[in-house]
């Protein structure tokens, strides 16, 4: 079965709950599978790593689950308008992906949590894409014929979905939101299959 990674990195739960959300919208789709996978946190002092295994949640990603995907959903909170530094250094690990443009042509997704409403949001997501742009991949954002996009009054955009935490970061997702997320797991998952089957086709 054809499966979308859904690889986030969450700090206190938000971005989590979407990875969540992200990856039931993939299983919406006929014969799609969602893979999750999170990815260790970095930290300050050299010397210290990370058990192989988290304590809870989904395994850490390996290159192997990106090399082998039909599709990426990539989330991250924001940290001072960008991706966190955990995600952004286990992209800067997939240079011999990059080498063998083992993810060219594959759709991806990005999506982000921020403790504000203006908490730089979009250029997160403008961020996160970056990188799977070097990788050749087709970048997937949401459409206005979303009406959730239209409706909410919290996080949501048409470069993915986004999350308002609160500066406690204990608010739920929004019906909007979950919304969201739902979309754009079945727009990858969907473009996936599409992609999957032309190969077969050809």
């Amino acid at each position: 079965m054809a499966h979308i990674l859904t690889l986030y990195y969450s700090r206190h739960g938000a971005t989590a709950q979407m990875a969540r959300r992200v990856a039931r919208g993939v299983e919406e789709i006929s014969g799609m599978e969602a893979r999750l996978r999170t990815v260790p946190t970095v930290s300050s002092v050299c010397e210290a790593t990370e058990d192989s295994i988290p304590d809870a949640g989904p395994p850490y990603v390996t290159l192997d689950d990106l090399a082998t995907c039909s599709g990426l959903l990539l989330g991250s909170p924001t940290r001072f308008g960008n991706m966190a530094a955990a995600m952004k250094h286990f992209l800067d690990q997939t240079s011999d992906l990059w080498l063998a443009a083992s993810l060219a042509g594959k759709p991806a997704g990005v999506f982000t949590s921020t403790a504000s409403m203006h908490g730089g949001q979009e250029t997160t997501l403008i961020s996160m894409m970056l990188p799977l742009l070097h990788h050749g991949m087709l970048i997937v954002g949401l459409p206005y014929s979303e009406p959730a996009l239209i409706t909410t009054q919290s996080g949501g955009t048409p470069y993915g979905p986004s999350h308002v935490a609160g500066i406690d970061n204990k608010a739920p997702l929004s019906m909007e939101e979950k919304q969201l997320c739902l979309a754009l797991g079945r727009r990858v998952a969907k473009i996936a299959q599409a992609l999957e089957g032309n190969k077969t086709d050809d």
